[in-house]
């Protein structure tokens, strides 16, 4: 019998919120092709939504859209309450603001030192460097690399320059984080510390998020394990349990042909979910 956990802070898991941070009705979007046809979904407050699929069934184009880097064809977007898909790109920037985004392959500037790197928007809204240092050197001491401040991203390894990318999401303290297959291309060990942040900032911070991901590993283990504050690492939960704010989506040809939880997930009657499963 599955068991819904209380929050590490000892308070009910923010799961099902009646104020969504994200709303997509019947979204769709359309390049040479058709891309994301209908696509209806929520994200709660304190809600990790984790974006399933193989390759080129348009993952990245719903988080380009959910922050209004892109804008849809048809359907409506409201992002923290507001209706993004006719906004100027004025209008856009202090929602933009308020999300933190990794995108695929860490897109770290080489020229630029891990301390602007982490602290670029905040170079650009000429924030004082006393304060930027402070803000950075939090952010890097949260994904454990403090030591890195002053290297250049030639300087790190693919999943250290994957977290200086986490890093930098945090920065703004975000009250949504979108994160685009922040595991891709990484072996075993670096995925599995990866994950481990991005649990750690679900379980200390309660920021929801959409992780878009292939590796069904990467999505189980942040349903069966939480982050232990008390020993700084996350652990196993028991048989049975789960985190219940961590949820699924599925795509598949552009279409979002699954909404639910882990149980319903691995009992689903759709094939193609099945295959996908296997």
């Amino acid at each position: 019998m599955t068991q819904v956990l209380d929050s590490p802070d000892g308070g009910p898991h923010p799961s099902g919120s009646a104020d969504p941070v994200v709303v997509f009705h019947g979204v769709s979007i359309s390049f040479a092709a058709p891309v994301l046809e209908s696509v209806s979904f929520s994200v709660a407050a304190g809600e990790t939504r984790v974006l399933l699929g193989p390759a080129g069934v348009g993952k990245s184009v719903l988080l380009k859209l959910a922050n209004g880097l892109l804008r849809p064809d048809r359907g409506s977007i409201r992002l923290f309450g507001s209706e993004i898909t006719k906004m100027r790109e004025d209008e856009l920037f202090p929602l933009r603001s308020r999300t933190g985004m990794v995108f695929q392959e860490s897109a770290l500037f080489d020229s630029l030192t891990v301390r602007d790197n982490v602290a670029y928007q905040l170079l650009q809204e000429f924030v004082p460097d006393d304060e930027i240092d402070r803000r950075v050197r939090e952010a890097l001491t949260f994904v454990g690399l403090e030591e890195t401040f002053n290297f250049y991203p030639g300087d790190l390894s693919g999943g250290m320059r994957r977290r200086v990318a986490i890093a930098r999401a945090l920065i703004h303290r975000p009250e949504l984080l979108l994160y685009d297959s922040p595991t891709g291309g990484l072996d075993p060990v670096t995925s599995t510390t990866i994950i481990e942040l991005i649990m750690k900032q679900r379980d200390v911070y309660r920021t929801p998020s959409i992780l878009v991901t292939h590796r069904l590993q990467d999505a189980f283990m942040l349903c069966s394990h939480r982050f232990d504050q008390n020993v700084g690492k996350m652990s196993k939960l028991h048989e049975g349990e789960f985190d219940p704010g961590t949820t699924f989506l599925m795509l598949e040809e552009g279409r979002l042909i699954f909404d639910g939880s882990l149980h319903e997930l691995v009992h689903s009657d759709n094939p193609f979910v099945k295959e996908f499963l296997e």
